[in-house]
């Protein structure tokens, strides 16, 4: 059993973002919160203040975002860990390892979204376990449904968890990790399926579209193949509710716009996919407004 939430600290402010928000999801599930530093070798001294002072901020970047996290969280659990170790390779065995592994992603304007460091998405594509990108700026308040500003109350309610689902590798790992953030966050989960609607045949026509009842039919077939999906889940977590959303749109657009309200969108990653992330999987790293999960799962 994975028992952390581990967040990878590199001193930026998009990894200072996605550390607070691993220390708020570390609460709500009741884990430590791992913060690793990977490729560090204590800097020498130059005297020289260009090099110098970098250096000691990149030492002490550890020390001073566990003081913040701890004054602002009391009952985190909080296990620092410096390593030597590349980047890639302990980040990968983070992510193995524990419950999630949080990452900083490099922001970007509104209009471009967001993107993530070379070391980022290659982590995201070669993961074992799940990983949630978070972007610099990333607030508690912003996952909390009408706390836009302002301190966030314990009982201020989060915005809804929102799920992608392909029907034809929907995946267990991904419904299972979507199910308990929305359960540990006591909100709503929106599955949400996007697909292409079939072209319907002209009056008097043969050929390869279909005739309005049949697509009638299709829909009718894939709106019962999503509820099939989900009603084990359903009955697992009976305290998460759910709404099924089936839309003839493109999956990209779809998603990014029920992330808007949403405080995690969730996606999945076929493990035997390779290094290859999918390309709605993709375009969610570049442009959903929310953390995004990105859960490894078998075909």
């Amino acid at each position: 059993m994975r028992k952390t939430i581990t967040a990878g600290m590199d001193g930026s402010a998009e990894s200072n973002a996605a550390a607070a928000w691993a220390a708020r999801e570390a609460l709500l599930r009741g884990l430590p919160l791992t913060l690793l530093q990977a490729g560090y070798e204590p800097a020498l001294r130059t005297r020289l203040p260009e090099i110098d002072v970098p250096a000691e901020r990149e030492d002490r970047a550890l020390d001073f975002i566990g003081r913040r996290l701890l004054a602002d969280h009391p009952g985190l659990r909080l296990v620092p860990r410096r390593t030597a170790e590349a980047p890639t390779a302990a980040l990968l065995a983070a992510a193995e390892s524990s419950t999630l592994l949080a990452l900083g992603s490099q922001g970007f304007s509104s209009l471009e979204g967001f993107m993530v460091g070379s070391v980022a998405l290659d982590v995201t594509a070669r993961a074992r376990g799940p990983v949630v990108l978070v972007r610099a700026g990333e607030r508690a308040q912003d996952e909390r449904a009408h706390a836009s500003s302002g301190a966030v109350s314990p009982g201020t309610p989060f915005r809804r968890v929102v799920l992608g689902l392909d029907l034809e590798h929907p995946g267990e790992e991904l419904l299972s990790f979507a199910f308990e953030a929305a359960k540990a966050r006591a909100a709503s989960l929106t599955a949400v399926y996007a697909w292409k609607a079939p072209a319907l045949r002209l009056h008097g026509r043969t050929g390869d579209p279909v005739s309005p009842a049949e697509a009638d039919t299709m829909r009718n077939a894939t709106r019962l193949s999503l509820a099939a999906a989900l009603h084990p889940w359903r009955e697992k977590y009976p305290e998460v509710a759910v709404t099924e959303r089936l839309a003839e749109e493109r999956p990209a657009p779809c998603l990014r716009l029920a992330a808007e309200d949403a405080s995690l969108l969730v996606v999945g990653h076929r493990a035997d996919a390779g290094m290859r992330l999918g390309p709605v999987t993709h375009a969610m790293i570049h442009h959903a407004a929310c953390p995004l999960a990105v859960v490894p799962h078998t075909p």
